[in-house]
């Protein structure tokens, strides 16, 4: 929460700068940087002994090799240079290569999304539960689309075409946190993605499985951070996209 309202903070201002490379870009990097140094002082003060995965410091070791911090200080960082409200902080504690409690906090909404295994799945102390549709041409699905520097766009576009014509909608938030927490709260009905870093989905993948949902990579396995990529939805969205998409993606 301290370092969401840092994030608050600065939102407001980068709303008013010059949108260009220069500047903003620096702004948001200070941003992403000072939310990363509050979250990693309040969890090594918590438990000084855990270790950390952080997307701007890396990985730095604890000497209790069974617990790990995977933190992401500012999911969405395009969306907030942007002025778009979609940005989140993201903590997961990983408990011998187990993700078992995760927190996903956006504070341009004030949405705490939060989770520990066994526990259930709650935003702002309402209990989540994944959606109930069945029918893809009900669906509403989210994904992520690689960009400049990221990803092979050919590779990637015929599984969006094969969703896209078999769904309600597809939507691209920009910020996989919160894609995934969406997921958990039932306004996504399922997600995929290519190209993600643990930070991204550590904390919305234990969300989605305490709010009844299914969590794999690509090919219906377990590898999601091995391979980098994540399918997600209720049992039978997850194996709709797994039929639409799986294994016929890219990564790299």
């Amino acid at each position: 929460m301290k370092a969401g309202r840092s994030l608050a903070r600065d939102f407001g201002e980068v709303q008013n700068l010059q949108v260009s490379r220069k500047g903003p870009g620096d702004f948001v990097s200070n941003a992403d940087h000072k939310a990363e140094a509050v979250v990693r002082d309040i969890l090594t003060k918590a438990r000084p002994d855990y270790g950390l995965l952080m997307e701007e410091s890396g990985e730095v070791a604890g000497r209790d090799r069974q617990h790990r911090w995977i933190v992401d200080p500012l999911d969405g960082t395009t969306n907030f240079l942007h002025g778009l409200p979609l940005f989140a902080v993201s903590i997961a504690l990983e408990r011998d290569g187990q993700v078992v409690a995760g927190v996903v906090y956006n504070p341009a909404m004030d949405e705490l999304f939060v989770a520990e295994r066994g526990g259930g799945a709650y935003l702002n102390d309402r209990r989540l539960r994944v959606a109930a549709r069945r029918d893809l041409h009900d669906a509403v699905m989210c994904t992520g689309i690689p960009h400049v520097g990221r990803g092979n766009h050919g590779d990637y576009l015929p599984g969006l075409a094969r969703v896209m014509g078999q769904v309600a909608g597809v939507r691209r938030l920009g910020a996989a946190a919160l894609d995934l927490a969406y997921i958990a709260a039932g306004r996504y009905d399922g997600f995929w993605e290519y190209n993600l870093s643990p930070w991204d989905m550590a904390a919305g993948m234990i969300l989605i499985r305490e709010a009844g949902g299914f969590v794999t990579d690509m090919t219906g396995g377990h590898e999601i951070f091995g391979r980098g990529e994540i399918v997600a939805g209720n049992e039978i969205m997850h194996r709709h996209l797994l039929d639409l998409i799986g294994g016929t993606g890219q990564r790299g």
